[in-house]
């Protein structure tokens, strides 16, 4: 960079404001449709793993290892299979990121009914999946709703690095500011992803708020 190129061109900005948004667009759907898919695995998977503890581990292990795989290495090993620029090379390890990180906030949720909460709701007459869908999925919803936060979090941060295997979306502007040491597009893009991490979390406070009500009452009055 010369030493009289400002830090940022604004002009630059406002000239790609179009770019920027389909970029910003992109990146959300690549980070947050393997947090859903993950979601999804998750509530069977963690309620498999909460009727039955001594599977838990075993499980926990094999994600837990993955998720400490470099995401770079995974990446490059599904190109050939997934194909350099495909959605589906960065989506899948991201799914598996966010289903490590959701597994544990799952099983922990359904594990807080108490008993006899359970037994009440038997007594009442519910049936096994009843119960499962009117008590234990409920109160399990902020354990998942802060299990969701961590996951989309970390997912927007991670969808960046896909840019090295040819979709990245906002990581397309760090590999174009580093390549032109322009600092324009690195700063757009670091902005970017931080707000698009910050209107997704506040999103999913208000989504907490609204299916939890109870939690928040709760926390509140302990405060």
């Amino acid at each position: 960079m010369a030493d009289d190129e400002p830090l940022v061109r604004w002009k630059w900005i406002a000239d790609h404001l179009n770019y920027l948004a389909q970029l910003a667009l992109d990146h959300a759907v690549m980070a947050l449709v393997p947090v859903l898919i993950g979601l999804l695995l998750a509530v069977p998977l963690g309620l498999l793993c909460a009727r039955h503890p001594r599977l838990y581990q075993p499980v926990a292990v094999v994600f837990n290892t993955l998720y400490a795989l470099p995401a770079v290495a995974i990446f490059m090993l599904l190109v050939p299979y997934t194909g350099l620029g495909e959605a589906g090379t960065v989506m899948i390890p991201l799914t598996f990121y966010a289903l490590a990180l959701l597994l544990p906030t799952t099983v922990e949720g359904l594990r807080a009914t108490p008993e006899a909460v359970r037994q009440a709701a038997t007594a009442m007459g519910y049936g096994h999946w009843r119960r499962l869908v009117a008590v234990e999925l409920p109160s399990s919803v902020p354990y998942l709703m802060g299990g969701l936060r961590v996951a989309a979090v970390s997912s927007i941060s991670m969808a960046a690095v896909g840019a090295l295997v040819g979709r990245g979306a906002l990581g397309y502007l760090f590999i174009d500011g580093f390549q032109r040491t322009f600092t324009t597009p690195i700063l757009a893009g670091i902005v970017l992803i931080a707000a698009l991490a910050l209107l997704v979390d506040v999103a999913l406070v208000l989504a907490r708020r609204l299916l939890a009500p109870w939690a928040v009452r709760s926390q509140g009055a302990a405060q």
